[in-house]
């Protein structure tokens, strides 16, 4: 059986262990070139923290067709810094709105093709309702407050991808 002295530092190790979890977790928001893990990232969050009851998820993946058209790659453009604190505002204005604990945004930038994974959002809380509402919010803003660039490859050559009205109609939903 340990001691009780053993109790101790056992006891320093795990709160060294939970606060570096807890400040992975607080890398809320990344753009990469490089795939995601969705597994790990969301075990880091709901490991971070043992209020968290609750993640809710969105994987966004590459189409192989838009607007009827067949699509065999799809390029992102972003500014560094400008998105990043963009969507720092976004997971920001989801605290204030809903009882959250953290969130994560992972969302991928350069040459992709079909099925490759775009974007990970990740909201935790302590119960499901506020990490779902959450969750979906920063999606509807980030499809258009984010200031990324798509330009999708098609058998007819490149073309940009407009804004569309229906993300625009689903972000104002949440002003009502």
């Amino acid at each position: 059986f340990p001691s009780h002295d053993t109790q101790l530092p056992l006891k320093m190790v795990m709160r060294s262990l939970f606060s570096l979890q807890s400040q992975v977790a607080k890398l809320s928001v990344r753009v990469q070139t490089q795939d995601f893990d969705a597994g790990v990232e969301i075990n880091a969050l709901r490991s971070s923290n043992p209020n968290i009851g609750a993640v809710a998820a969105f994987i966004g993946q590459v189409r192989d067709l838009n607007d009827g058209d067949q699509i065999s790659g799809l390029e992102l453009e972003y500014y560094p810094e400008m998105t990043e604190k963009s969507l720092q505002a976004i997971v920001d204005q989801a605290k204030k709105r809903w009882d959250i604990i953290d969130a994560v945004i992972v969302h991928r930038v350069g040459k992709l093709k079909p099925l490759d994974q775009i974007v990970l959002v990740l909201v935790a809380s302590s119960h499901r309702k506020e990490a779902f509402a959450a969750c979906e919010f920063v999606m509807d803003y980030l499809k258009t407050e984010a200031p990324f660039w798509k330009k999708e490859q098609t058998p007819a050559g490149t073309r940009w991808v407009e804004a569309k009205a229906s993300d625009d109609a689903a972000k104002e939903l949440w002003n009502k």
